[in-house]
């Protein structure tokens, strides 16, 4: 939960390089850390991302919507030093918008500069495909990183069966072929998240080459703890009374129930608005900042008093 890699079993990486913090020693070690850099991590999912980063497996993360799951591969990102290279999942991806494509309007200008010049040998004809007109996606991008990136494959469950199925080689081995090129591969595993918001249920077979968690929704003290590490000048009565308000939410009848995400952004919008309080006006004047769905508006404003009581 906010607050504020990869590889076959036996293989291990080095939590980060030479940037790198001190390795955690331990699931409280980690916690710490973690902490340190915004992100409250309840002890499960500690021990999962310990285990991730000592074994060198990809981490599967699903949950709600703006529970933290994205959140954990950034911080993780700042927690060890190395770059966050992020490749967003969605209908219709495929393998070249994930891992590279050549560019065809550079390689078409020197195609012609080329016949003005009446060169047409095979090294020249060859040069086409050289690492200028290769244009490097996340995937590429990360597998040439390696030890030094933390890849963040954010909400799989977009992408259809046939990319989750080229994704299986992928971290198996991290290694690419590219034809014109030859086989690329990482010198070190990079730390892989993978997340899913669960919109469609994801093949054993990318399971099992991943570590597993779920993140929930947090307890109301959990959340609270959320909003004072990453909002510290919140106070803590009105930190409490936002959480209750977002819990409340949670229980009614909700197209898209908020997440943690929308608890923070509803505290901000309050300091935004130099409010103090919570209570029935303020509430309703700042709802578009927790309730992000029409239908969901018009039954939450219509009783406000549900969320807010004594509103």
């Amino acid at each position: 939960m906010t607050a504020p890699g990869n590889g076959t079993p036996g293989d291990t990486a080095p939590v980060g390089g030479a940037s790198d913090r001190t390795a955690p020693a331990s699931v409280a070690d980690l916690q710490k850390q973690l902490l340190d850099v915004g992100y409250l991590a309840d002890r499960g999912l500690g021990t999962a991302t310990l285990i991730a980063l000592r074994l060198g497996r990809p981490l599967l993360l699903e949950g709600e919507v703006g529970v933290g799951k994205t959140e954990l591969a950034k911080c993780l990102a700042e927690l060890t030093g190395r770059e966050l290279i992020r490749l967003q999942c969605y209908e219709g991806i495929d393998t070249h918008q994930a891992l590279y494509e050549w560019d065809y309007a550079r390689q078409m200008l020197h195609v012609r500069a080329l016949s003005e010049q009446e060169l047409a040998d095979s090294d020249t004809v060859g040069g086409l495909y050289a690492e200028e007109f290769l244009l490097e996606r996340p995937l590429l991008k990360a597998v040439r990183s390696g030890g030094n990136a933390v890849l963040l494959i954010d909400e799989i469950d977009r992408a259809d069966d046939e990319f989750e199925a080229f994704l299986l080689e992928l971290l198996s081995d991290f290694q690419i072929t590219i034809p014109e090129v030859g086989t690329i591969t990482a010198d070190q595993r990079p730390i892989v998240v993978l997340t899913s918001n669960r919109t469609r249920e994801l093949h054993d077979a990318l399971k099992r080459r991943c570590l597993y968690h779920w993140i929930g929704y947090p307890t109301v003290a959990e959340e609270v703890e959320i909003v004072r590490v990453r909002e510290p000048e919140v106070s803590t009565a009105l930190a409490q009374k936002v959480v209750d308000a977002v819990h409340r939410l949670r229980d009614m009848d909700l197209a898209k129930p908020p997440g943690v995400a929308e608890t923070l952004d509803w505290v901000q919008a309050l300091g935004a608005l130099d409010a103090d309080d919570l209570d029935g006006q303020t509430a309703v004047d700042t709802l578009g900042s927790v309730v992000k769905d029409r239908d969901d508006l018009d039954l939450v404003s219509s009783d406000v008093s549900r969320v807010v009581p004594n509103a």
